[in-house]
C-alpha cells in the first residue's frame, strides 16, 4: 500500500518535499512510518509514545485532517503531514513548548486547595476535560491560533474549565480573570477542534460555559462589545431604532 509523506529538514534551512513509500504490513499510519524507518529510510523523523491512543504525541494530519497516527487505519495515497501552526523541527515532529506557555497564562493548575469535601458527582464534573491528552490536534485547527499566537487555544480553556468546576480549587476566580484577554472571547465558536479531538472533548461547548461563568462572574461580556451595529459609525443601515425600518436608508 502507497503513502505520501510530506518531510521537512531542521528549522535552519526549512526545505520541503513529499516522499511516497510503499509498505508491506499496513495497519495503523504509526505502524507504517515504523516500517518505513527501519526497513527503507532510517532518516524519517517522527514522534510516538505509548502507541494506545493515550499520550497524544503521534498527531498528524492525515489527508488534511489532524489523526493520532496510532490509532488511524492506513488507506491508499494517504498523505501525511505535521499538524499546523507549530514550528516544524524534522518531518513530522513539531516544537511543543507553547504547550506549557499557555497552561501557565491560564492558570490550569491547583493553586489553592479548598476545604470542600469532594463526592462522585463532583468528580464526574470534571471528568471528560481531564481526558484531554494535550496532542495539539485543537490548535492545528484553530483558525484563531493561525491568526493569533497569544490566543490561548482550545486545549488551555478546556483544561480552565476543568479547575473552574473542580471543587478543591478555592480561588477559580483567578482562572476566569486570566482567560479573558485572548482568551473566550477570541474564539469564533468555529467547532474545528471539537471536530478533531481524539478524546472526545468538546472545547467549543467548554468555551461558551467559560463565557457564561465569566459574565456570571461580573465581567464584561466582550462579544457584544465587538458587535457595531452601524449606528454610531456612520454607516446607515436602513434601521431607525426611534421608529423602525426606513426604506430610504440605502
Amino acid at each position: 500500500m502507497k503513502l505520501k509523506i510530506k518531510r521537512f529538514d531542521s528549522e535552519k534551512n526549512p526545505h520541503s518535499r513529499t516522499d511516497e513509500f510503499e509498505v508491506k504490513h499496513a495497519e495503523t499510519i504509526l505502524n507504517s512510518l515504523i516500517e518505513i524507518k527501519t526497513q527503507q529510510d532510517n532518516t524519517l523523523t517522527y514522534r510516538c509514545g505509548c502507541r494506545t491512543g493515550v499520550c497524544g504525541s503521534c498527531a498528524i494530519k492525515v489527508n488534511g485532517v489532524e489523526k493520532l497516527a496510532c490509532k488511524t487505519q492506513l488507506n491508499e495515497n494517504d498523505l501525511i503531514e505535521p499538524i499546523n501552526n507549530s514550528k516544524i523541527l524534522r518531518d513530522l515532529v513539531i516544537d511543543l513548548s507553547h504547550e506549557e506557555k499557555f497552561l501557565k497564562n491560564s492558570k490550569t493548575y491547583l493553586k489553592k486547595l479548598s476545604n470542600q469535601e469532594i463526592t462522585t458527582k463532583d468528580e464526574k464534573l470534571i471528568d471528560i476535560q481531564s481526558n484531554c491528552i494535550l496532542c495539539q490536534s485543537c490548535f492545528s485547527s484553530c483558525p484563531v491560533y493561525e491568526v493569533n499566537k497569544e490566543f490561548l487555544g482550545p486545549y488551555a480553556l478546556t483544561r480552565a474549565l476543568r479547575y473552574v468546576n473542580d471543587k478543591k480549587e478555592e480561588n477559580t476566580i483567578d482562572i476566569i480573570n486570566s482567560i479573558q484577554d485572548n482568551g473566550v472571547w477570541d474564539c469564533t465558536l468555529c467547532g474545528n477542534c471539537t471536530l478533531v479531538c481524539p478524546q472526545f472533548i468538546d472545547p467549543k461547548t467548554d468555551i461558551m460555559n467559560l463565557r457564561m461563568k465569566s459574565v456570571q462572574a461580573g465581567l464584561e461580556d466582550k462579544s457584544l462589545v465587538q458587535f457595531d451595529s452601524g449606528f454610531d459609525s456612520g454607516f446607515n443601515t436602513g434601521f431607525d431604532p426611534s421608529g423602525g425600518f426606513n426604506p430610504n436608508g440605502f
